[in-house]
């Protein structure tokens, strides 16, 4: 539960923390935007490229004072996802040009294959509580699950090759890292902006919207509580966990049909709580004066100062060279 950085602020006095919340989210969109328009070709400039923008990533974790594994924790969540596609590219696509960088592999899923793997799930399952560094230790299972394929072919049912290709490496590779650099740009919006600053920066991004009776103000309304509660749900979460685990639940080894029942009087909880909360928000909202619909006025009006323009004139340039690089290069 602890993993879950979106919505999260950390205080700070950097250069980051200071930008106009309307300068931060249209120079996230705009870096967006590049990275996705860079092609996964493999080439020198395409890989050129991606390595500039996650160094220019790690360059501004560092300026922000945001701890790099604080933003690094918003990797944890899609770790399967990140393992399972690296994975799709190596084993599954084929390259138009078969330059291959290692021997032929073959792997057996036999039954004595099956029977190490199984034990060894076991054996992870019960362990990884005493690791410390939990993502490398999930990498290692993965890679030990492919070595008893290969070291264990009694008794094979299907046997399956796989070459490792200097294009699909590459490509792995190159989709992992976008995702990276994808992750940590949006997780340091959230870090260096406050829930009020983005959406007060959501309405002036989206003010042009008013001129077609779009109700802005309620939709970035919306969005803001919707980043504000997220990780006050999961800590809520995360205490009726603790205190359910406090009576004898046991979350980690109970069997599927335990566990079904499990989340089922962890999710009954949850929503109550939720409703609550969504009612004492209401409640305070409407004693505040929040009416639906109507003008609001604000003590703190956004202005855009030097520091805005400078940042937002580099997001253009560098968005500029990507796409000089990726269509005219």
């Amino acid at each position: 539960m602890n993993n879950m950085t979106i919505g999260q602020y950390i205080p700070g006095q950097s250069w980051l923390h200071q930008l106009d919340p309307r300068v931060k989210m249209l120079s996230l969109i705009l870096l967006l935007v590049s990275i996705f328009l860079i092609p996964i070709q493999g080439t020198i400039v395409d890989l050129s490229i991606l390595a500039g923008y996650f160094l220019f990533t790690l360059l501004l974790v560092v300026s922000s004072g945001i701890p790099l594994l604080k933003v690094l924790q918003g990797l944890r969540p899609i770790l399967f996802l990140l393992t399972f596609t690296v994975l799709i590219q190596i084993l599954i696509i084929r390259p138009t040009t078969l330059v291959a960088i290692s021997d032929t592999f073959t792997f057996y899923l036999s039954f004595t294959s099956l029977a190490a793997i199984i034990l060894w799930i076991i054996f992870y399952q019960i362990s990884k509580k005493w690791i410390k560094f939990k993502v490398l230790y999930f990498i290692f299972s993965v890679i030990v699950v492919f070595a008893l394929q290969y070291v264990l072919p009694y008794g094979a049912i299907y046997q399956y090759d796989v070459t490792l290709y200097e294009e699909t490496v590459i490509r792995a590779l190159f989709i992992f890292f976008r995702i990276v650099v994808i992750i940590m740009l949006t997780s340091l919006l959230t870090f260096t902006t406050m829930t009020t600053d983005i959406n007060d920066g959501l309405e002036g991004i989206l003010f042009p919207l008013k001129w077609v009776k779009v109700p802005v103000d309620v939709l970035t309304m919306m969005v803001s509580l919707t980043l504000r509660y997220i990780p006050t749900l999961l800590i809520e979460t995360d205490k009726i966990m603790k205190a359910q685990a406090s009576r004898g639940v046991d979350f980690k080894e109970a069997s599927i049909k335990d566990k079904v029942t499990q989340v089922i009087s962890l999710l009954i909880p949850v929503f109550v709580i939720s409703f609550k909360r969504a009612e004492d928000l209401a409640n305070a909202m409407e004693v505040r004066g929040y009416v639906i619909g109507q003008k609001r006025t604000k003590i703190d009006v956004l202005k855009i100062k030097l520091s805005d323009y400078i940042s937002i004139i580099g997001v253009l340039l560098i968005v500029s060279l990507t796409v000089y690089l990726v269509f005219f290069s």
